[in-house]
């Protein structure tokens, strides 16, 4: 008896209430307490019968069945929610998960389904997880200028987060004309953004899988168009709509981005929930963080999701020290790595990534290292928010000595 959870059901409309009812009750590990056709008797239900979980039909009134889960996951918060719809709209898969529901499951649940639910729930419990998981977490990274190395931290962060069970990963090549991603990756994708982008309006989730390539890793990658016609296909509202999904069905989504900071790349960086800006030591490389610091400072919800990381360092000569590039962009740097040419070049031409090229070289354990603080610090603040170290005109003024004096 103690494999057994108790479950209660909500379904205003009779024919899937049945279907669904039927289902649960076919099952050993399934006791069901009670289930009702009023979204207004749920809560009552819930509060009697003390259920290990509660099952939540979106699709007669998906507003108030959201409402709902949002206001029993802060009153039973012991009862886990989940969320049923035919809807594979990724809106409302997210707006869901975020109201408090564990699981989010496409209607008409098939036993597989219902049965990996059962079994992450009760891995929750026997675990004492007292915290519901989140929607995934999109990781942006972007570059100060072209041949920073966006690509190469990118992709094998990506695979490193694969690498780790408990972890999905997807990763998403933006760079519409010229990424990369596949060739560091040796894959061959069968379908691009492009094919995706075109195919909005029946876009969902089970479509957007099949869109994507498995790497040896574990992660999925979607790539970019493989001509440049295609790059037209490509619209901000259909990049939303895709990292919507990509959030919904994996823990990690990781977006490489191009340098050309189209409106296509804006609306990624405002959407992902961390920025990873990759810098380098030298004048024009900094130049440029500062401008782009400015520049998100003035965007919505922007500048405080930005992380700096400078790659290559500890070249022999040509670099600014580290203390210097701090002063100048007014901020703690949030990671450094090692600048070792050998190891990345062969990285690129095999086609495999760093862990398992190089899993002991330096490089690999600073990458191992940034992946795991990004993880540690997820949902906290920038590590420099540049408070007390001057405003942006006093730190674009730094690389312009001339612009002070003439305001004097």
């Amino acid at each position: 008896m103690s494999n057994l959870l108790r479950f209660v059901l909500a379904d205003p409309d009779e024919a899937s209430h049945e279907k669904l009812k039927s289902l649960l009750l076919s099952i050993d590990e399934v006791w069901l307490e009670a289930d009702c056709s009023h979204y207004e008797f749920f809560p009552e239900v819930v509060a009697q019968a003390q259920p290990d979980v509660g099952v939540l039909v979106l699709d007669s009134d998906p507003a108030k069945a959201i409402s709902l889960i949002e206001r029993l996951s802060k009153e039973q918060p012991d009862c886990a929610l989940l969320a049923v719809s035919a809807s594979t709209d990724g809106q409302l898969i997210l707006r869901a998960l975020r109201a408090g529901a564990r699981e989010f499951l496409p209607s008409p649940v098939s036993p597989e389904e219902l049965q990996g639910a059962l079994e992450r729930v009760r891995g929750q419990r026997s675990g004492n997880t007292d915290t519901k998981p989140a929607a995934g977490e999109i990781i942006a990274v972007c570059g100060a200028t072209g041949g920073v190395g966006c690509t190469s931290i990118a992709t094998n962060l990506a695979c490193l987060w694969a690498s780790e069970p408990e972890r999905t990963v997807a990763l998403l090549d933006l760079d519409l004309a010229l990424g990369d991603a596949d060739v560091l990756l040796n894959l061959i994708p069968d379908y691009t953004l492009a094919d995706v982008a075109e195919n909005t309006l029946r876009l969902d989730i089970e479509l957007l899988k099949k869109s994507l390539t498995k790497h040896s890793s574990g992660l999925h990658l979607l790539s970019r168009p493989v001509e440049l016609r295609e790059l037209a296909t490509v619209s901000e509202d259909a990049i939303r709509q895709v990292l919507s999904l990509l959030r919904a069905s994996f823990s990690q989504v990781v977006v490489d981005l191009s340098k050309s900071y189209t409106a296509v790349d804006l609306a990624a960086l405002q959407v992902a929930n961390r920025v990873i800006l990759v810098t380098q030591l030298d004048l024009a490389c900094l130049r440029n963080t500062v401008r782009l610091l400015m520049s998100f400072e003035e965007l919505e919800d922007l500048s405080g999701k930005v992380e700096v990381v400078v790659n290559r360092t500890g070249l022999d000569t040509g670099q600014i020290g580290l203390k210097k590039a701090r002063e100048t962009l007014g901020r703690e740097l949030f990671a450094t790595l090692p600048n070792d040419v050998r190891t990345m070049a062969a990285v690129r031409t095999n086609g495999v990534s760093l862990p398992v090229q190089a899993p002991k070289a330096p490089v690999t354990a600073a990458l191992r290292d940034l992946a795991a603080r990004l993880s540690v610090n997820r949902d906290r603040s920038p590590s420099g928010s540049g408070a007390g170290q001057g405003s942006s005109a006093q730190r674009w003024s730094r690389f312009w000595p001339g612009a002070s004096r003439a305001k004097t």
